[in-house]
């Protein structure tokens, strides 16, 4: 590997840290009321960094050439208003938490902190929510997926390819683990950054949440519409 395509590949991963998944969460997980609990969020970055790596091993090893064969069933008419159908649920689910936030919301989503990382969490839980998140990011994560392209084009072979891609990922979740470590050994001064954040996100994460709803419900109805004939 070139110092060149080493040095791309740090500054991409860096960009990558500072997503949603892998920073945002991460940070609100650690201000969650009660004794701080490190591991539940390693598992969570862990989650998060194993689900990148697969993904990439996959798009290098050239998934995407079945791209033709998913089209195809992506096609059939009962997909496509089963597709309706999801889309019409989404946008409903965005409407009900969208009024939610405007009644007290932050409350609950308070509440679902403290059942992810507090006594009562549970891992399988915490591994559900990295998941959900990666996925949901997984198609606007354009420096990842820049940088599958270079890895997948450049010399590596083998082992290289693997060992690349497990030390972009551990890029991409390393800041959210330095600051852990901060909110671990020096709490006083990490913390007034952790809290402004989190007073951000206790104020817009479910008016956040209503929205991509919201949008994702929308974009998937009207597509499956415009393949049924429905739209034009």
């Amino acid at each position: 590997m070139t110092i060149a395509l080493l040095g791309t590949l740090v500054v991409l991963a860096l960009v990558d840290s500072t997503s949603f998944g892998t920073l945002l969460i991460p940070i609100w997980l650690m201000l969650a009321p009660g004794r701080l609990r490190p591991g539940r969020i390693l598992v969570f970055l862990g989650t998060v960094a194993a689900f990148y790596l697969v993904l990439g091993l996959l798009l290098v090893a050239g998934v995407a050439s079945f791209a033709d064969e998913l089209s195809d069933a992506f096609d059939t008419r009962p997909v496509q208003i089963a597709q309706v159908v999801v889309g019409a649920a989404l946008l409903a689910a965005g409407l009900w938490v969208g009024r939610r936030a405007g009644s007290g919301g932050s409350g609950r989503l308070m509440r679902w902190r403290e059942r992810a990382v507090g006594d009562e969490g549970s891992v399988r839980g915490l591994m559900t929510l990295a998941l959900t998140a990666a996925l949901i990011e997984a198609a606007s994560m354009v420096p990842y997926l820049a940088a599958i392209g270079l890895i997948g084009t450049s010399d590596l072979r083998g082992p290289a390819i693997v060992a690349t891609l497990v030390g972009y990922c551990l890029v991409m979740v390393l800041p959210a683990v330095v600051l852990l470590v901060g909110r671990v050994f020096a709490a006083r001064h990490v913390q007034p950054l952790l809290q402004r954040i989190n007073d951000w996100m206790a104020r817009t994460g479910q008016e956040n949440t209503a929205w991509i709803l919201g949008i994702i419900g929308v974009l998937v109805a009207s597509s499956a519409l415009q393949e049924l004939g429905v739209m034009g």
